[in-house]
């Protein structure tokens, strides 16, 4: 029913332009295989075997797998695929994956990420999870959380979870997540499996450029993975298009484009012939695209105004990439936008993936 209902909703709105089933086949399967920050080798190895049966070529380095088509210079696109999640700490004992040993990913505590993130603490209640071992993949149990809440004395989320007293320190824990589909809506966590699935569509439908799938973006350090691959090989390049989601106060807000793009981070300012391409092609496909820096900044102006504090404009990969390497890596962003952030209820409209595929289709599929 949920497959019918979500086919129904696409080819009401959008006609037969693209179909979708295979997609929604591939997220479903990927959205149920855990990759937990600093425990994503399972999900590395799904990755792995769908792009070899497909005829990719791909290479497992230390915290990125490489996929090559046919046509490398073809594209260049990248995405993390780490999850958030908990990690046992002791004996029934669960802290927030990315925030133990304090390693957050902005360090500051100002971002609109970390911020959203204060406010949803109690959606975690009642939440299903699911421990497995970090190489294998293989299921450890199952459990429920009953209190989450945040330990002034360890600058960390901690969790009481029901069901997982078995665990050894060291077992990352992954929400039990399934998609859902409503009302035009996909729902599930979606960040940033979300963008693994498109990439392994837009290959299924004839990419042969490249791809990185990279782990640990939750806590800033997959960008250190991508710039030892490039500078291994001392490459540079201006067209780097790193997917992801971007959270969104609210469905009206998120609503309002279905093209996440950036200028700038609180690193550095972008600066590619991508973010040029991509706007031109939206105009002619008549997609509604922002730039989430301009929204930041604009909603600053006006917490400034009213005397409160401003959000940093956050860090993102391509941005730490830029400034890491003075600028010989470049690219753009490139998101959908999304509500429920960091959860398993992350939600993203139906008509905004199947505007990003459109835009990236035409874009790299001659």
């Amino acid at each position: 029913m949920f497959k019918e209902l979500f086919l129904k909703h696409t080819k009401e709105t959008l006609g037969n332009s693209i179909e979708l089933s295979r997609f929604l086949d591939i997220l479903k399967q990927l959205i149920r295989t855990p990759s937990v920050v600093g425990a994503e080798h399972p999900f590395f190895l799904v990755l792995k075997r769908e792009l070899d049966e497909m005829g990719i070529h791909t290479t497992l380095y230390e915290g990125v797998l490489v996929a090559e088509g046919n046509d490398p210079e073809a594209g260049m696109i990248s995405a993390h695929i780490d999850r958030h999640g908990l990690v046992c700490t002791g004996p029934n004992e669960f802290q927030y994956a990315a925030f133990t040993a304090h390693n957050r990913g902005d360090l500051t505590g100002d971002s609109v990420a970390e911020k959203t993130y204060k406010d949803i603490i109690e959606r975690f209640i009642h939440q299903r999870v699911q421990a497995y071992n970090p190489w294998s993949g293989a299921y450890l149990g199952l459990g429920e959380i009953n209190n989450a809440y945040l330990c002034d004395r360890r600058d960390n989320l901690l969790f009481n979870v029901q069901g997982l007293e078995h665990l050894d320190a060291g077992t990352p824990v992954a929400f039990v997540d399934t998609l859902t589909y409503e009302e035009g809506h996909l729902s599930a966590q979606l960040d940033n499996v979300l963008s693994a699935a498109i990439i392994l569509f837009l290959y299924e439908r004839g990419y042969q450029g490249k791809a990185f799938f990279t782990a640990s973006e939750e806590v800033g350090k997959s960008w250190r993975f991508l710039l030892e691959w490039f500078r291994g090989r001392d490459i540079h390049t201006d067209e780097l298009l790193v997917l992801d989601t971007s959270p969104f106060p609210d469905r009206a807000t998120a609503d309002a484009q279905h093209i996440v793009l950036r200028n700038k981070d609180a690193n550095a300012a972008f600066s590619s012939p991508l973010t040029s391409k991509i706007t031109a092609l939206c105009d002619t496909l008549n997609i509604t695209y922002g730039y989430k820096d301009l929204f930041i900044e604009t909603m600053n102006e006006k917490l400034l105004a009213e005397g409160k504090v401003p959000y940093s404009l956050g860090s993102t990969e391509m941005g730490r990439l830029v400034n890491a390497s003075k600028g010989n890596i470049q690219g753009t962003t490139f998101q959908l936008p999304t509500t429920g952030y960091h959860t398993t209820h992350e939600t993203v409209s139906v008509s905004a993936v199947i505007d990003a595929i459109k835009v990236l289709e035409t874009l790299y599929i001659k």
